[in-house]
Order: C-alpha cells, then sequence, then structure tokens
C-alpha cells in the first residue's frame, strides 16, 4: 500500500511506528492523551487507537496533530522520518 502526499510516494511499511511517535511527542510536551485530543479535534478513543498501533492514521489527522506540535505535516513527517532513522 502507499500514500501520495504532495508529490513523494510514501510506503505506509515506514509509517509502522508513527503512533508511537505521536505519543512520545505528547508525553514530551506534557500533554495527556484527552488534551491533546482535544487541541487537535480528534476522538480521544481514535488518538489512542493510532497510538497504539491499533488503528491507521489519516493525512487529516497527521494535519491536526501536526498543528498542535506547531508544524506543518512535512515538518512533522520529516522529524519523525530522522527520529525513526536514528
Amino acid at each position: 500500500m502507499t500514500l501520495y502526499l504532495s508529490y513523494c510516494i510514501i510506503s505506509t511499511m515506514q509509517y509502522d511506528e508513527l503512533g508511537k511517535f505521536i505519543k512520545l511527542k505528547r508525553q514530551s510536551i506534557g500533554l495527556s492523551l484527552n488534551k491533546f485530543a482535544n487541541a487537535a479535534g480528534i476522538d480521544p478513543a481514535i488518538l489512542s487507537r493510532i497510538e497504539n498501533l491499533k488503528q491507521g492514521i489519516k493525512i487529516s489527522v497527521i494535519y491536526d496533530i501536526s498543528t498542535v506540535f506547531g508544524q506543518t505535516p512535512a515538518q512533522f513527517l520529516a522529524e519523525f522520518e530522522n527520529f525513526h532513522l536514528v
């Protein structure tokens, strides 16, 4: 399966652990799951399933999450890719 984001083709395989990264980043800024989900306009149950790798993540949700982190989706995904490579 492949995602088409802007002009990049991104394999979903490399994004298997995106939920874990979101959880670590959320915790690093000291927000509970509920507070973060509310700030992003996401149902807390959905965010929990994403963080625990039980549900995929839509591009629109990546946008909402990256906004709470003060980033564009591209910046957020680039940070994840750099983190993931370490």
